[in-house]
Parts: C-alpha cells; structure tokens; sequence
C-alpha cells in the first residue's frame, strides 16, 4: 500500500478546524453551515497540487466532478430525494401521529418508560429520521414526565435513544442510504447484519427502564385516536424493503400509496399532493448536495495523496479483522464528532471503509453496519448535535443534562465492540458470497492446471 502525503489531508483538517471553532467559539455548531464548510474545503483542495504530479486547475475541476458524479453518488442523491418525498407525505397525511398514538393506546401503564422508548424505536424506523422523531415524541415525553412527577432529562434521554434506533437500521434513513450505497450492499442484508448487533442493546435497554419508578396514575386511561389505514405506507415500506425489493422502487410506492390514503382521506389535493412532495424533497436538498461535494473532495484528496496517507496510517499497525474493523469505527466516530453529523461522517468514511474492508476480506454489510452504528450512536451523545439541541429545547434543559440518560446509545457502542472483540459473525451479503464462489472457481482452475501439468 502507498503511503499517501499527509499534505493531501489539510483540506480536511481545515473544514474540521474551522467547524469546531466557529461552533465553540459562537456557541452554536449551527453558526458554520456544513455546505459552507465542505465548500471551503473543496476550494483550498483544488488550489493545492501533488509535488511529483501537477496538473492544472481545469484537470484538478474535472477530477473533482467525476468523484462528485459517481454514480453510486447520484443513486444516493435520488434516493435521498425519494425518502424525502415519504416523509414529507406520510407527514400530511398523518401517518406519524397514527404510529405514535396506536403505541400509547396498547402500552400498559407498567411499561410506560420501555414503552416510550419503544414507540420511539418504531417511529424512527418508519420515518427514517432522529430529527423528526424527536420533534413527534419529546412534546408527549415531557407531558408525561410533568405528569407523574419524573425527571424530565431521563423521559427526553429515552425519546433520543430510541430515535438512534431508527436512524441506524430504518431503510429509509439517510444514513442507512449512506452506509449502503458507500459499501454497495443491498438495504437487505445491512439491516440483518445489523440488527443482529443491536438487538442486545435494545432488550437491555428496555430491562433498565422497566426497573426505574415511575407514578402513572396521572396518565392512565387516557384516549390517543389513530388510524390504521395512515400506517399502511410505512408498512408497505418496511415489508417490502424486508423482501428484498429495489430501494428506488420501494421509497415510489411507498410515495403512491401515501398519495391514495391522503387523497381518499382529504388531508390533501392532487395539488397539494405535489407540494407536499416538493417540501419533502426540499429538506433532502441540502444532504444531497453536500453528499455531492463531499465525493468531488476525496476524488481530489485521493490525487493529492490524502486517501493513500489515511489508509497507510490506520492500518499500518493493523494485522488482524478485528484491528481493523476498530479502525473503521474509530474513523466514522471520529468525523462524527467533529461535524455532529451522522450522515456525512459515513459519506466521508465510506470509500476509506471499503478499501479496508477489502484488504482485510471484512463483509460490505458487516462494514456498513458499523459504519452506521458508531456514528448514529455517538451523534445521539453530542450536547451540541441536533437530536439533543432540539429535545433540549423543547423541554427547557440543557442537552449535557439529557446525554447521560441517553442509555441505548452507550449500549449500542458497546454491543459494537463486543461484537468486534469477539468477531461475533453476521450474514453474508450477495457480494461476499459471489466472492467467495469465485475464489473457489479460481483455486479449483489451479488445481486443474497443476493436474495438467503433471500429466
């Protein structure tokens, strides 16, 4: 493996310089908007040239649009799109607050703080977002917490834990799209790689809230109206996703059927339909076109040797699986941190994972999913990422007074190592099973040569 420059990676390094001064210096992470910061960074990479190797800055632009063109960008970006579109109409057509309520209604009163959790769990898969599931559930978490006299942190430390879950397993989260389309796994297998390790997260999860005290004699006998026709769309989804069906075709049907159960309903015209849509795409449109930017700047970090150094220096001292899949997930975890941005963490991560993973035959799913699981559970651990901001907000806390309640995503990073310490296997993706019948197919042509050539 070459061993890259380091100078290839200051474009990098100053994005994540000036992302985390302006954030503390201001306060607000919010102050340096990701597209300005991921811009600047292209700009400085495009007048930077190899010492060996220059090329002139038409060359360097044209490099920089075929990394931002890549196609497994582009099925990103539509996809991207699409999910957009589902949420924006399963929104309008109230679709959340049927799944919220139809949880509330069979939770017994026992159960309320699992429950939550739970109900937050299912939102989040079916919506494919943290943001949205915190902005649905937190209002109904702190009504609760006033009413049975609970700490308001641990109930809004619940709603944030189960919204990880979602943004870490849905098949319409922007970062399950992500992990997949970076590794070139189908929805299918990631999700049952990945659940595999998180399962123990969750049932432990629900144990430690069902222990916790709580007064529910204020909220008992309550009525939450639902629909079950609302839930269809995300049902249709969920199943059909499960089944193993195109991811494009899937998010379209998911939009149609939205469409028919909105307009029979009407929460909506054919009109309104369409704007709906257009409202729904528009909140994608600034992940998509950072997702572009960030492939035209590691096209151009790859030039410049920037991808070569980060391989060389993560895996140098690496010789086992187990290094480096630790490798991958200190990685993601790591630009997470600096950009408090889950999504573009694995974008960023991606293409880095994938040679790794190559090199040290690690599954595509497998490299997903902890590509997704690490930078999910630690963007649900930043005080200053949205998920804790908002649900801060809302209820009138601090965010640092929230993350210490935030139990499942502790538990998910450490239901990833262990899963890493002891090399707990996981399915195979289509990928690595092709790979393997051709290495099979390779040995035995071997063998028949050496046949060959004894006889």
């Amino acid at each position: 493996m070459e061993k890259g420059n380091f100078k290839g990676m200051l474009p990098l390094v100053i994005f994540l310089v000036l992302y985390m001064f302006t954030g503390l210096s201001t306060g607000s992470f919010e102050n340096m908007p990701l597209m300005i910061g991921i811009s600047i960074a292209c700009a400085v990479a495009l007048m930077m040239n190899k010492k060996d190797d220059k090329k002139s800055f038409d060359e360097k632009v044209t490099i920089f649009c075929k990394g931002a063109g890549d196609h497994t960008l582009i099925l990103m970006v539509i996809i991207f799109m699409l999910a957009g579109a589902f949420y924006g109409v399963a929104n309008a057509m109230h679709a959340v607050d049927s799944v919220s309520n139809l949880g509330l209604s069979i939770l017994p009163s026992n159960m309320i703080l699992p429950g939550i959790f739970l109900i937050a769990c299912l939102l989040s898969f079916a919506m494919g977002t943290s943001m949205g599931t915190v902005a649905a559930l937190a209002p109904i978490a702190i009504d609760i917490a006033e009413k049975t006299g609970s700490n308001v942190a641990l109930l809004c430390g619940i709603v944030v834990g189960g919204a990880m879950f979602g943004d870490n397993l849905s098949f319409i989260s922007d970062t399950t799209i992500a992990a997949t389309r970076t590794q070139e796994v189908t929805m299918k297998s990631k999700f049952k790689a990945n659940i595999l390790i998180v399962l123990p997260a969750v049932l432990v999860n629900v144990i430690i809230l069902a222990l916790q005290p709580i007064d529910t004699s204020a909220i008992t006998g309550g009525t939450y109206s639902y629909n079950l026709v609302n839930i269809l769309p995300y049902l249709l989804v969920i199943v059909l996703s499960l089944v193993g069906i195109n991811v494009i075709n899937v998010m379209t049907l998911g939009v149609m059927s939205g469409l028919v159960i909105g307009l029979i309903h009407g929460d909506f015209g054919l009109t309104g339909f369409m704007k709906t849509i257009h409202e729904g795409m528009m909140g994608m449109q600034d992940m998509a076109i950072i997702a572009i930017l960030v492939g035209g700047l590691v096209a151009v970090m790859k030039y410049l040797g920037g991808i070569d150094w980060l391989l060389y220096n993560l895996t140098k001292g690496v010789k086992t699986k187990r290094g480096a899949e630790f490798s991958i997930a200190a990685l993601v975890s790591l630009i997470d941190i600096a950009t408090t941005n889950n999504t573009i963490s694995i974008i960023a991560a991606g293409p880095l994972a994938r040679g790794i993973a190559d090199r040290f035959n690690i599954s595509r799913s497998r490299t997903a999913s902890i590509l997704d699981l690490f930078s999910s559970a630690f963007n649900g651990l930043l005080p200053y990422a949205g998920q804790l901001l908002v649900v801060g907000g809302l209820a009138g806390v601090s965010p640092v007074s929230v993350m210490p309640y935030n139990w499942y995503s502790m538990l998910m990073i450490a239901a990833g190592c262990v899963s890493i310490l002891l090399q707990i296997p996981t399915i195979k993706d289509e990928r690595d099973v092709r790979t393997e019948e051709a290495e099979a197919s390779d040995i035995q042509l071997e063998e028949t040569k050496e046949v060959d050539t004894i006889n």
